[in-house]
């Protein structure tokens, strides 16, 4: 009996990380890789490893991310896609697989990710949907906010804003949106795309635009903070249950 050819498949993931210790699969808690590799690896009967367009940390969800895999398996990608959701718990849903080429790479191909911030600003704490947004109580500047928001356009080092233990080459990444928007009722959304992003860039970015909107730094510090390389100079990590990767795009 002729050996089946290996193929690539690329997958686009919706998760709630409320219950998840990031995406990285680890030896004793439960993570977003390993739950799908598993469910891989009882459709395929192989050991599959899966390639995440990269980490999501604990608590982070997401609504776009993207993730490959390659398997001997003759299955196809629609069995893939609805043999996955009929595997997978509740909170995570494969809305879509598509074959790719064999050259094929989830992480080393990535053109630009896309992230989302909810921040709810009003003094009665949520009582649905409080695992999905950052509630603070004390009133915003939103139009301070905005303008910082602005300032981090372009080509930058961003060190200032990186946390502790962030695997990469240089810290240099190049923002095409940094957008603070108010949809009403106390919420806010902060929108960033990027050619790439370091541990915790975006939660140490919400929580220097926090700073700010509370009247702790000015508008015009968030530029000197992102010249000075320094991370003690920029405000506190904002906590995780706000933050989606709402999208991924390829070369």
């Amino acid at each position: 009996m002729e050996e089946a050819q290996q193929q690539t498949f690329k997958l686009i993931l919706e998760y709630d990380g409320s219950a998840f210790h990031g995406w990285q699969r680890q030896t004793k808690d439960r993570t977003v890789q390993e739950t799908i590799e598993n469910a891989l690896a009882v459709m395929t009967r192989e050991r599959v490893t899966l390639i995440g367009s990269g980490r999501t940390d604990a608590g982070v969800h997401a609504i776009g991310q993207s993730a490959g895999f390659t398997t001997r398996s003759r299955l196809d990608a629609r069995a893939f896609l609805n043999g996955l959701n009929s595997l997978l718990p509740d909170d995570v849903v494969v809305r879509a697989c598509d074959p790719m080429p064999d050259s094929f790479h989830a992480r080393f191909d990535v053109r630009s990710k896309h992230y989302r911030y909810h921040i709810l600003n009003r003094r009665i704490a949520p009582a649905i949907g409080r695992q999905f947004v950052w509630h603070i109580r004390k009133p915003l500047d939103t139009a301070a906010m905005i303008q910082a928001a602005g300032t981090l356009l372009g080509t930058h080092d961003f060190k200032a804003f990186e946390g502790a233990g962030s695997p990469r080459q240089h810290s240099i990444r190049t923002v095409t949106d940094s957008t603070l928007a108010i949809t009403g009722d106390g919420k806010l959304t902060y929108d960033i795309q990027a050619n790439g992003f370091l541990r915790f860039m975006v939660r140490n970015i919400v929580g220097t635009l926090v700073e700010v909107g509370l009247g702790r730094l000015d508008k015009q510090d968030v530029r000197a903070i992102l010249q000075s390389k320094d991370r003690s100079r920029a405000g506190a990590t904002a906590p995780p249950q706000g933050l989606f990767l709402m999208d991924v795009t390829y070369k």
